[in-house]
């Protein structure tokens, strides 16, 4: 089942009942009436003006409710700063394994909660993985930057670009990539992927499109990290990534091979005129469409949500020892 991506974008009171998320949102055209009320209120004489103030707090008092299972959601985005959310919600939504996203003024995620315990042999899983040999780690991460070039380079075929070096690299990538060329594929792969723009670089920081990259990876990150803690991982502790102040580079690391779809998905945006300078509501709604994307893993398709899944649980085999390949998805 394809858990569904919730996407909160107004003030709201968020709660629950019978295991249901209970959604609590004014009614807008509710306060613009009380406003336009106020102002008359202020000719009425004294009596009908205080009848009048009963009658309003009763319209305003109105509000729109909503509920949805809870075991029925993967991901929630919160992006307003008004949004009130309960605990005993917190820690069911925890409990069923969603991912919890939080905005900033910018409307850009800066937060993201996952459950402590999501995987009945945890501590199995755990130890597995933090005493998984530097070796392995090693040949994890060439396969992943091995896959990853590769579906880099599905890509620049479709625009009918050569991609005979970045094939070439993606076959030489050795244990743990010491000759990086991940970083010699990024740089061929950003200065031709947007024909449009000659000069892009891809920056974090960076002039838009970088603004629809970001937030597409956001969303792919969170996914990502569900899914490693579904699979009974921790998504601290990564094969690659390791920096001290990066509370999900393993979920940074398995990403990887993902980052292009997300890529396809600002590619055509831009190239069908989209107003990409802002992350307008017509955007963020086709970047939330992200865990329902086709994926093909060993020729089996799949939605991206439940790829990522496919690919967490082949690498808590990994680790375990069970197998030796992770199972990432190829472009076609």
């Amino acid at each position: 089942m394809i858990k569904r991506t919730l996407y909160f974008s107004n003030p709201a009171y968020l709660s629950k009942k019978n295991e249901q998320l209970v959604v609590k949102l004014k009614d807008q055209k509710q306060d613009q009436d009380h406003e336009q009320d106020e102002e008359k209120k202020q000719d009425l004489p004294a009596e009908a003006g205080r009848n009048e103030d009963k009658i309003e707090r009763r319209n305003v008092a109105k509000e729109i409710f909503s509920t949805i299972p809870i075991e029925d959601i993967g991901i929630a985005i919160l992006d307003h700063q008004q949004i009130t959310i309960t605990h005993g919600l917190l820690s069911s939504l925890l409990d069923n394994n969603a991912a919890i996203v939080t905005c900033d003024n910018s409307h850009m995620p800066n937060g993201l909660f996952m459950p402590l315990s999501s995987n009945q042999l945890q501590n199995e899983k755990f130890r597995a993985q933090l005493e998984a040999s530097e070796p392995l780690k090693k040949q994890l991460w060439q396969q992943t930057i091995s896959i990853k070039i590769r579906n880099q380079a599905a890509l620049l075929k479709d625009k009918n670009i050569s991609v005979i070096n970045m094939n070439g690299w993606a076959k030489k990538v050795r244990s743990g990539d010491p000759d990086n060329y991940e970083g010699r594929a990024a740089a061929y792969y950003w200065k031709n992927f947007f024909p449009m723009m000659p000069d892009f670089t891809r920056d974090r920081f960076g002039e838009p499109p970088n603004n629809l990259l970001n937030y597409g990876y956001a969303i792919l990150r969170a996914i990502v990290a569900r899914g490693l803690t579904g699979s009974g991982l921790l998504p601290t502790f990564g094969i690659h990534h390791s920096n001290k102040y990066n509370a999900y580079c393993l979920a940074d690391d398995i990403m990887e091979p993902y980052r292009p779809y997300v890529d396809k998905m600002v590619l055509e945006m831009v190239g069908n005129g989209e107003d990409f300078y802002e992350l307008t509501p017509s955007i963020k709604k086709q970047l939330l469409s992200i865990p329902v994307i086709d994926v093909f893993i060993e020729g089996e398709k799949s939605p991206l949500m439940v790829g990522v899944q496919t690919t967490t649980a082949s690498l808590s085999k990994c680790f375990e020892g069970k197998q030796r390949k992770i199972l990432y998805p190829e472009m076609v």
